[in-house]
């Protein structure tokens, strides 16, 4: 998942961001559907309030909006009916003492402060890559000087960046111009749904190539964002392309079979299952793995005779993995059609460490020290080797955030609420995206640098 509302939508939910998904839903009946795009509404924008803040709103969930500060509060709110303006704290349904008002499609007052729209110069375009056209946007701050533009990639969500992603405004915010764009198969592009990172690298570059000719004289470093899944695919276009900086928010260095293999091992640590229990767990997981890679019966009846033994076991119901918790229900009877119908081409065995240490710009890769989605101390260890190795890669793990470099809340039975996102997120992203000297600290953070 990325910095979309969808990274979200369900905050109580690993599933809504699983970085993939989409596969894993292929291979379980039981998963539940993306929920239904949401229309957009003509409150969506970036408002300037009296008291020289700003505040960013965007479609959430259903009739609700979402508003969000530079700091990284956020909260819901619906803009009429009967709990009309009364903010929610982050993902949760608690109220959080905000109140908005939506005046019209240009004027909000947020804790009664009023709020003008920030004309913001935004340049719709259609554009093709590989006989696919694909609907993107350029958003830049208001007038004529040079910016730095960020070209904003997906992770493997099927909604609309178009319509959820913040960032598109969030970053002209802060003085850097952003182009979005509905990744193949999503939104208002065209093409099937595809989990191929080749493919959606050759699309990222389409992209920079239209970031480039809509922004003209205005564009001046540009480089791409890559969250979640989008992280395997920013270094990949990064190698085909003279771009000036890479920023991977909440990716990985290691292969997506691996990410699940961190994720169940992550996932009996937690819940401090001993060694035994977690050596049967990890061949759980890879008998599933391998069902995933090779969707027939004869694997199929091998990943069986792994499972069926240890389905009683205690520790079995805290196996979750990233994907294996889609495929260990399966049945032999649901192989054959999941394998049929759903065929994302997702390159499960690439390993991105080469293409990492190739990518020539600086680096920035912004990690969760909680995900359980996609668990960073691996992708960490690997970076901090190629700094050493005296590649050009600035890192962060920040400190209680999960997937979505968001901070949580954990209730009584171990689900986890987003609240927020950390204090200084976000100037971190703009400053890399400037170029300049990076701050000693951001929040709770101090980048480990080349």
């Amino acid at each position: 998942m990325g910095h979309l509302e969808l990274g979200a939508l369900a905050m109580n939910s690993f599933l809504a961001r699983a970085a993939l998904l989409a596969v894993a839903t292929a291979f379980t009946s039981l998963a539940t559907a993306a929920a239904a795009p949401t229309a957009p509404s003509c409150t969506a924008g970036l408002y300037a309030l009296a008291d020289g803040s700003t505040v960013d709103i965007a479609p959430s969930s259903g009739d609700l909006l979402r508003w969000r500060r530079r700091d990284g509060t956020s909260g819901a709110f619906a803009p009429a009916g009967p709990q009309a303006g009364v903010s929610r704290l982050g993902w949760t349904k608690r109220p959080d003492g905000h109140a908005v008002q939506v005046d019209g499609c240009d004027a909000i007052r947020f804790d009664g402060v009023r709020g003008r729209r920030v004309p913001l110069v935004v340049r719709d375009v259609r554009f093709h890559s590989d006989g696919v056209e694909l609907a993107g946007r350029l958003v830049l701050p208001p007038g004529d000087a040079r910016v730095p533009v960020v070209v904003l990639l997906q992770g493997s969500e099927h909604d609309s960046a178009l319509q959820f992603d913040a960032l598109q405004r969030r970053l002209p915010a802060e003085g850097i111009g952003a182009f979005v764009y509905d990744k193949r198969g999503t939104g208002a592009s065209g093409g099937q749904y595809t989990q191929d990172f080749d493919q959606l690298a050759r699309d990222a570059l389409a992209a920079l190539a239209q970031a480039r000719g809509l922004g003209g004289e205005r564009v001046g470093r540009i480089g791409f964002e890559g969250p979640s899944q989008g992280g395997w695919v920013a270094p990949i276009a990064a190698t085909h392309a003279d771009v000036d900086f890479v920023i991977v928010a909440f990716g990985l260095a290691v292969s997506v079979i691996e990410e699940d293999r961190s994720a169940v091992a992550k996932n009996m640590a937690d819940h401090h299952h001993s060694a035994e229990a977690t050596a049967q767990a990890m061949a759980l997981v890879d008998a599933a793995d391998a069902l995933l890679l090779d969707p027939t019966l004869a694997t199929y009846d091998r990943f069986a005779a792994v499972r069926d033994p240890l389905r009683e076991k205690s520790w079995y119901k805290d196996v979750r993995g990233d994907i294996a918790w889609a495929i260990l229900p399966v049945q032999r009877d649901q192989v054959l059609a999941m394998a049929r119908q759903f065929d994302w081409h997702t390159p499960f065995l690439y390993d991105p460490l080469a293409t990492i240490a190739a990518v020539r710009p600086p680096q920035l890769w912004v990690l969760a020290e909680d995900d359980l989605d996609a668990p960073s101390a691996e992708t960490a260890r690997r970076l901090a080797q190629l700094r050493l190795a005296g590649h050009p890669i600035t890192s962060v793990v920040w400190p209680h955030t999960e997937h979505g470099i968001y901070e949580y809340e954990t209730s009584a039975d171990g689900e986890r609420t987003s609240v927020r996102q950390p204090e200084g997120y976000l100037a971190l992203l703009a400053d890399f995206a400037r170029g300049v000297p990076l701050a000693p600290r951001y929040g709770a953070v101090a980048p480990a640098r080349p």
